[in-house]
């Protein structure tokens, strides 16, 4: 009996120890036969790596000796769709805005020209931007216009420069757009504070912006159509453009210029894909601003220029504000009848 008694739990440990190692004799037979299968599949379908390919696609983290977010995945498949949506829709459609945005104002001008005045100026003038919200409306315009530019020169550019200039030139003028638009970005970023802080209480919307829309600032029909200190075009575009679009493009561009702060490449793509489709319709709606503010109304640069503008130009354009200047309801920094400066008269 001594015997059985001693076989009996030995017996039972074999069958244990064969138990576990079953299937490691089965995993290595399956790895055999995938190593065959795979052999097979190179000599009928030469380069076919799919399972490969697969499980590097997977997005499986890995193990790689630098730690860091995301270091262990070799690729990512979104990181296509982002390729995808950039060079398609997002350049196609956004290319087709900004022509068609173009376009309308060269066939507007065409048609108009330069809105005048229908009255003479008087000669006297009436402060409308002081010099801080100068400086601060020009560091936003040049800081945006750097942007915009290298903006496109990066979105479009390989479509549209490098067929034309080459390889060389392309790849130095795109380094040279890289590092302006990281750099002047946040310039952008502390002029939309900026512009917010000292311009928000006058681009309020009031009763009388509805009648302006309505007759869409008398630009077409030639009426007049008055208006407080900022029409409603204009408190439009300041809305839409640089609080909703400034805010978007400040965001999203943080979020581009500082990989640093270990965001994931998916935030990363899904920021590019909004910073850039926010960027061409701010820029397609800024198209109108500047026409408007350069060569669309007389008297509209020298305003921002200089700080002043003629009473006759104020009481059209603005004739609510005027009224409120002229009653004293509306401080400005030189009351009216400063006689006008011979580079200011238009």
């Amino acid at each position: 009996m001594r015997p059985i008694a001693v076989l009996g739990p030995l017996f039972s440990r074999l069958l244990l120890a064969l138990a576990l190692c079953l299937p490691l004799f089965g995993g290595g037979a399956l790895a055999q036969q995938e190593k065959e299968t795979q052999a097979q599949r190179q000599q009928a379908q030469p380069y076919n790596n799919a399972p490969v390919w697969r499980d590097v696609r997977s997005g499986k983290e890995e193990y790689t000796s630098v730690k860091g977010r995301e270091t262990g995945v070799l690729i990512q498949t979104f990181g296509e769709t982002w390729r995808q949506l950039r060079n398609g829709p997002i350049t196609f459609y956004g290319g087709l805005l900004i022509v068609v945005a173009v376009l309308a104002i060269g066939l507007f001008y065409k048609w108009k020209g330069a809105i005048g005045l229908h009255d003479k100026p008087t000669g006297r003038l009436i402060e409308r931007f002081s010099d801080f919200e100068r400086i601060g409306h020009w560091t936003m315009a040049i800081s945006f216009s750097v942007l915009g530019i290298t903006g496109l020169i990066i979105l479009f550019g390989k479509h549209l420069l490098l067929p034309v200039i080459g390889y060389t030139l392309f790849a130095w003028l795109t380094q040279l757009s890289k590092n302006l638009h990281n750099f002047v970005g946040p310039v952008f970023m502390l002029s939309v504070v900026i512009m917010i802080v000292i311009w928000a209480r006058d681009n309020l919307p009031r009763a009388y912006d509805f009648s302006w829309f309505g007759k869409l600032g008398g630009m077409v029909s030639g009426e007049h159509v008055p208006s407080g200190r900022f029409n409603a075009g204009e408190k439009g575009y300041f809305w839409i453009g640089v609080v909703v679009l400034g805010i978007v493009m400040s965001a999203t561009g943080l979020i581009l210029d500082f990989p640093n702060f270990d965001q994931a490449r998916a935030l990363m793509i899904q920021a590019d894909i909004v910073h850039s489709i926010a960027g061409v319709v701010f820029i397609s709606v800024s198209f109108g601003h500047i026409y408007l503010g350069t060569i669309g109304v007389e008297g509209a640069y020298e305003g921002m220029r200089y700080g002043y503008v003629d009473e006759a130009w104020a009481k059209e354009h603005h004739e609510y504000w005027f009224q409120d200047v002229k009653s004293g309801k509306v401080k400005t920094g030189s009351a009216i009848g400063v006689p006008v400066a011979p580079q200011a008269q238009h």
